[in-house]
């Protein structure tokens, strides 16, 4: 068997990934395995905010190109880069055990987020955390910031910020949990849809040659993950707005806690739901169960303020 073509953007942060599931296509399926990489337009266009760059998937679509026109056999992605509508042609399967999908703050002074002084300039690249940190600390000037991990610390080293907030998943892969001053709790702010969890896309034709890919799934993070992006989906949702969700099993069910904001953050509607989940179905149910109360209770105006069709 040829070896697997991995399709992968460039950063530390997606090679750190690729070359996690190359080693364990090696050592859990007997595969061996070889990266590509492909530059997204989110990767091209680093200095432009991500809604002007005009369309979906800017991390995730040139990958997808890559599988259909034959260039790989599979991609992996951060499942929180991953657009609401997957390709019919291109699904993804959920590997590995998640990991820790808690935001974290790392700041120049070690300051944690209550001791952050008045005024201090807190970049972060998402919409979700900005809307939610607004309601906390509406006295910090929080700013966008793009770029990969280690360019955004290291502008913050240089002094153009005081602080980041950014996915702690991505800063224990890339070994640099030292520079984290707080681990934010889930009650202040809720995670991204998909945060912390890792997938494989490939093209569905070649699924019958991919089979051995069932070894690194992981039944409980593909459940969870399942009903973050229900829930996401139900609302017409997506990175651009914010949003929190985060579905974990707790005493042998599946609890899901969700949130919409407006962009200040002085709106809030929450969701929370609990069932049990044996199956992708009986998650989607619980991911769109909650959507819909939410939507019931307030989340539609809030929706549609920041421009999205809620049917």
């Amino acid at each position: 068997m040829k070896p697997v073509r991995i399709a992968t953007r460039g950063s530390k942060l997606a090679l750190w990934q690729a070359n996690h599931l190359r080693d364990a296509l090696m050592q859990r399926c007997g595969v061996a395995a070889d990266i590509v990489v492909i530059k997204t337009s989110g990767d091209q266009h680093v200095n432009l905010p991500i809604e002007q760059l005009g369309m979906k998937g800017v991390f995730t679509k040139e990958l997808e190109v890559a599988l259909l026109d034959g260039r790989a056999d599979i991609a992996i992605h951060s499942m929180k880069d991953v657009p609401t509508e997957l390709s019919d042609v291109c699904p993804a399967l959920i590997v590995f055990k998640r990991e820790d999908p808690r935001d974290a703050l790392l700041s120049r002074s070690g300051a944690t987020l209550k001791t952050l002084s008045p005024g201090s300039r807190l970049g972060t690249s998402s919409l979700r955390r900005a809307s939610q940190l607004r309601r906390v600390r509406p006295d910090l000037e929080i700013v966008e910031i793009r770029g990969n991990v280690d360019s955004r610390i290291r502008k913050m080293d240089e002094g153009e910020y005081d602080g980041l907030v950014l996915a702690r998943a991505g800063v224990l892969r890339l070994g640099l949990n030292a520079r984290i001053t707080e681990v934010i709790s889930p009650e202040i702010v809720l995670p991204a849809v998909g945060q912390g969890a890792l997938g494989v896309q490939f093209f569905e034709a070649n699924w019958d040659e991919l089979q051995f890919l069932k070894k690194l799934e992981d039944r409980e993070t593909m459940l969870a993950v399942t009903a973050e992006r229900a829930l996401m989906a139900e609302l017409h949702g997506g990175c651009r707005l914010p949003l929190g969700a985060w579905a974990r099993f707790e005493n042998g069910q599946m609890a899901l806690d969700a949130c919409v904001l407006s962009e200040d953050g002085r709106q809030i509607v929450r969701g929370q739901g609990v069932r049990q989940c044996e199956n992708g179905g009986e998650a989607t149910e619980l991911g769109r169960g909650v959507a819909q109360e939410m939507l019931a209770a307030g989340a539609d105006r809030i929706l549609q303020a920041a421009g999205r069709t809620v049917v």
